[in-house]
Parts: structure tokens; C-alpha cells; sequence
């Protein structure tokens, strides 16, 4: 997970704009390590630059804005024991999603495509959000037996009822019309329209009237606006074999919907659920350092335990789509088992 990241982030200057590019298009601008300290590194710089007055942040390739951090790469730091590495990235890439949340300039981010797991750490907490077409959200993880991180943990409650519930405990996309309808995104604009708009926010001027100049019909909310009485009810409960149990009987008196997303939720990691939820729950009432150093507390004994590993075999590696989770069942995840992954660290790091 080393390296510089030099030609994996573009770093402008132009006109009043800091622009950053992801730039590894072929692995969907996955981040590294080596990304992330540039990234952060020149936010820090442009912070302090009175002659920036807005950042925007782009992905190459048309293809996504940003698919996550680079799992199969740190699965493999995990499994060689470079567990310094493994840290380090977490503790560098949650840095800056902090840095993103409190930062002082207009930050604009420009998705066209893909946008999960780290892209979502480096977008959603920004203060523009603009959706292109083709824009797809998901916070996946727990389909790999990991959990929601990047912030979700302060975010994804903050989200209309129990919509940001429904994104962590299903891991499921989401397409331009929802993320609108729900405020993942604050606006719509083409993907052709890109160049001209980063043109325009280099100009100078506010950036929310250059939005509005270059914004585009938003499109019906999507499939889950028109579920949304189904998810609240169904999503707000306190336990995930009670939430499966809710969209069970929705899909028995003829929900589809609801039996799709019990289908879901049956072949995720029961831990990863159980820790998603309780996340969900407690991560309304923190502010957004708390928010991060929770994660930091999760994400180092997910490290320490099966399912992260399974996960990523199971999808990434061996692609045979049947990991063996342990345990296997959801009632076999205690409470006891998911308040230990919240529990403090001997050396835990600020994120203020």
C-alpha cells in the first residue's frame, strides 16, 4: 500500500481552483496509500493558499468517480502480517475523510459513475455533491464481510428515516434519482458538462450560482423514494433478525421489494450486519472525530478476525460467490460480540 501516489492523483492549480484527479482509472480509481497522503497533503496546501478559493475533485475514465480503497491490496498486507501498513492506511485515509468534513473552502465533487467505499469517504462529506448519469452509490461492505466506514458512521444515519440503514445493511447501489430524493447528492448535472463547469469554478465567482448555471432536470427518484414507507418501517428496527422478520412479512403481504432486500441482507456476513446496525444507531449521536475514531476502533479488530479475509476471497480472489461466514447465523452474533468492536484501543488517533 506504499507509494507516492504522484501519477495516481493529478494536483492543480487553475485559476481559483484546486483540482484533484483521481487517476487509475483501469482499477476504478481505487484509493492507496500513496493517493490518500497526496490528497491530503495538497488539501492541506490549498487550505492555507488565499489565491484558492474552491477545491474539485474528478475521476478519470468515465467509468466510476471512485470504487472504495484498494481491498485486494490490503487483504494481501493482512495476510503477509504487514499489519503496520494495514494501519497505517486506515489511520491515513480516515484523516483525510476528517479533513474533507471540516474543510473550510466550497469543496466540489464531480461524479460520473461509480462512487462506493473511499470515494464516498472523499465526496459525501463535501459541500457540493454533483451527480452525473451514471452516477452509483453504494457503501458495499458488508457483502465482504467489512462494515461500513468513511464516515458512514455519522453520515448514513443522518439520511432521511431509514434510508441510510437500508445503504449499510444491504449494501445495495443506488442511482442518481434517489441519491437526489435522499441528499447523497445536491446536484444534477451531465457528465459531458464536467469541463465546463471545472472551467467555470476555476473563474472565480460563487460556486453555487455556477452550479445552478451548468445544472441539469434531475431526473423521478428511483425505486427506493418509492419504497421509502417500506424502509422506514421495516429498517428501524433495533435488532437485524427483527428488520428480516419486518421485510419478511412486507414481502408475504406482496412487497417485493422487501423480499428482494431480505434476500440481500440473508447473504451478508451476520457480523458485519450486526456491527452495520449498531453502527447505524449509535453514530447519530456522535459528532464526526467520534464518528472516525469508531471506525478506526472497528476496522482494527475486523482486521483481527475471519470474515474480511473470507469476504474478499469469496468475491475478489476465488470469485466463487459462497463465503463461509463465521458464524454462519444471525442470531449467532451476540450482543457481547458487537459491543467489543467499539470498545477503545491502547493507541488510539485524534481526528479532529
Amino acid at each position: 500500500m506504499t507509494g507516492v501516489g504522484e501519477d495516481e492523483v493529478l494536483c492543480e492549480r487553475r485559476g481559483e481552483a484546486g483540482l484533484l484527479t483521481l487517476n487509475r482509472p483501469k482499477a476504478l480509481n481505487a484509493l492507496t496509500l500513496g493517493m490518500v497522503d497526496r490528497m491530503h497533503a495538497a488539501l492541506s496546501d490549498w487550505a492555507d493558499d488565499p489565491a484558492v478559493t474552491r477545491v474539485v475533485v474528478r475521476g478519470a475514465g468515465g467509468r466510476a468517480f471512485c470504487a472504495g480503497g484498494d481491498i485486494r491490496r490490503i487483504h494481501d498486507d493482512g495476510r503477509a502480517g504487514r499489519w503496520p501498513e494495514v494501519d497505517a492506511f486506515w489511520r491515513r485515509e480516515y484523516a483525510l475523510d476528517a479533513l474533507v468534513h471540516r474543510y473550510g473552502k466550497p469543496y466540489v465533487s464531480l461524479i460520473d459513475g461509480i462512487v462506493m467505499g473511499g470515494g464516498v469517504g472523499i465526496s459525501l462529506h463535501g459541500a457540493y455533491r454533483v451527480a452525473a448519469e451514471r452516477y452509483s452509490f453504494a457503501m458495499p461492505e458488508v457483502a465482504i464481510g467489512f462494515f461500513p466506514d468513511v464516515g458512514a458512521t455519522y453520515a448514513l444515519p443522518r439520511l432521511p428515516g431509514a434510508f441510510g440503514t437500508y445503504l449499510a445493511l444491504t449494501g445495495e447501489r443506488v442511482g442518481q434519482g434517489d441519491a437526489l430524493a435522499f441528499g447523497l447528492a445536491t446536484h444534477a448535472a451531465r457528465a459531458a458538462d464536467f469541463d465546463a463547469i471545472t472551467e467555470a469554478l476555476a473563474a472565480g465567482g460563487p460556486v453555487a450560482d455556477v452550479l445552478a448555471r451548468h445544472a441539469a432536470a434531475p431526473p423521478p427518484p428511483g425505486p427506493v423514494h418509492a419504497a421509502r414507507e417500506t424502509v422506514d418501517a421495516c429498517f428501524s428496527a433495533d435488532g437485524v433478525a427483527e428488520v428480516l422478520a419486518r421485510l419478511d412479512a412486507a414481502a408475504g403481504q406482496g412487497s417485493a421489494f422487501a423480499g428482494a432486500a431480505a434476500a440481500t441482507l440473508r447473504t451478508r456476513s451476520p457480523t458485519s450486519l450486526a456491527v452495520a446496525l449498531a453502527q447505524m444507531r449509535r453514530g447519530a449521536g456522535l459528532s464526526f472525530p467520534e464518528a472516525m475514531l469508531t471506525e478506526y476502533r472497528i476496522v482494527t479488530r475486523i482486521m483481527q478476525g475471519h470474515d474480511f479475509f473470507e469476504g474478499v476471497r469469496a468475491v475478489i480472489i476465488d470469485k466463487d460467490g459462497r463465503p463461509r461466514w463465521q458464524p454462519a447465523a444471525i442470531g449467532a452474533v451476540t450482543p457481547e460480540a458487537v459491543a467489543a468492536y467499539f470498545a477503545p484501543l491502547p493507541d488510539e488517533p485524534a481526528f479532529a
